[in-house]
């Protein structure tokens, strides 16, 4: 069955598709397929119906769950495009109404099309059913002996983090799938981390995420916290960070006594049942025990989050390591230098804020001296 005209509604299932080598013949993607990147000259047949930049997280939620909740619908597919690309095959997913069209949405969709293709529903729970879906996609395309290749190859990379693990303490880990309000890790993620050599007793291992009570984390003492927001990268994980302080008792969690919460890339890694939750497991291994295992992926990856107190005004702080806001400040060097000699470590954002104020002050105070003579 080559030569199929593929369409994903799912980001997952077209970084699987590229996986497989059939890049070429994917002829349209919703609007969050992203990697690889050449795959965003595709047309874009699914949009989301509501609009969420600039929301917050909780608006997001409320959104979301009002819009569900009503029975509506989260995307807008493009009917007449779609009737233009004149799909073979259609892939998607019935997993997360959050994450993709499903169910009626696709059914919607079919109807207007005078041939109808056929669809390949990408629902897995776990790792192992992430590769069944490999090996379904590839046996729709004719390439189930390079499948079977790839997925003994990722299977390796698994056993191997396992092996190395298995002698090492199970650090209590968080994995904070969302921050307001804070959902659990669920579906493969509670199996991910006990390969990486963790445990999470909130994480609900092969069932939904789910809403977590703050008092129940608290509880759980976790030694490592990850924040993997789904649908972020990144930087706008970063973003987020400082809201981790309105959480009551936040600085006596181990965690960030010990200074280990990270933000992480969740589309990258974490989110989407592709092949790079492999890289997934590897960077959890590292973040868990980094005595154990080198990250050799992406700089952009994670950033440790750490919990300060400002030596200038001593309120508590989020400093994010290598994606630090501080280098957004335009503090002169001559400037830093006096800081270091004064507080010898980070302020926080407001009171380098009056810094960088101070120098924009002093500046303009010496333009009209100069004018003067």
């Amino acid at each position: 069955m080559n030569g199929l005209r593929i369409v994903s509604f799912l980001p997952a299932a077209t970084e699987i598709l590229s996986a497989l080598g059939l890049e070429d013949q994917l002829v349209g993607r919703s609007h969050e397929c992203d990697y690889p990147p050449s795959v965003q000259d595709k047309p874009v047949v699914v949009r989301p119906a509501i609009p969420l930049k600039g929301l917050s997280q909780h608006s997001v939620d409320d959104a979301v769950r009002e819009r569900l909740h009503s029975g509506a619908s989260l995307y807008s597919v493009d009917e007449n495009l779609l009737r233009e690309l004149a799909p073979d095959l259609i892939l998607t997913q019935d997993l997360c109404q959050v994450c993709a069209p499903s169910g009626n949405e696709v059914t919607q969709a079919l109807r207007s099309l005078p041939k109808t293709p056929r669809v390949l529903y990408l629902t897995p729970k776990t790792l192992d059913e992430i590769f069944q879906n490999v090996r379904a996609l590839a046996a729709v395309t004719d390439c189930v002996a390079f499948a079977e290749q790839l997925i003994t190859s990722w299977q390796s990379r698994l056993d191997a983090i396992a092996d190395a693990a298995r002698g090492l303490k199970r650090r209590r880990v968080f994995f904070m799938e969302w921050l307001d309000p804070i959902y659990c890790g669920g579906h493969w993620m509670g199996e991910m981390i006990e390969i990486a050599g963790g445990v999470d007793a909130l994480a609900r291992k092969g069932g939904d995420s789910v809403r977590v009570c703050w008092e129940e984390i608290v509880a759980w003492l976790p030694e490592v916290i990850i924040v993997s927001p789904c649908g972020m990268d990144l930087a706008r994980t970063l973003d987020l960070a400082p809201q981790l302080l309105t959480l009551p008792a936040w600085s006596e969690l181990p965690a960030v006594k010990q200074s280990r919460v990270f933000a992480v890339d969740a589309n990258s890694y974490f989110a989407r049942p592709a092949p790079r939750v492999i890289e997934g497991v590897e960077l959890l291994a590292h973040l868990i025990h980094p005595e154990a295992f080198e990250w050799r992926g992406s700089r952009t990856a994670f950033a440790q989050v750490k919990t300060r107190r400002c030596e200038s005004c001593n309120e508590l702080f989020v400093c994010c390591g290598n994606g630090c806001w501080c280098g957004k400040v335009a503090v002169s060097a001559a400037a830093l230098d006096e800081l270091g000699r004064q507080y010898g470590d980070c302020l926080c954002p407001n009171c380098l804020n009056k810094w960088e104020e101070r120098e924009d002050t002093d500046a303009v105070t010496k333009g009209a001296r100069n004018e003067k003579l």
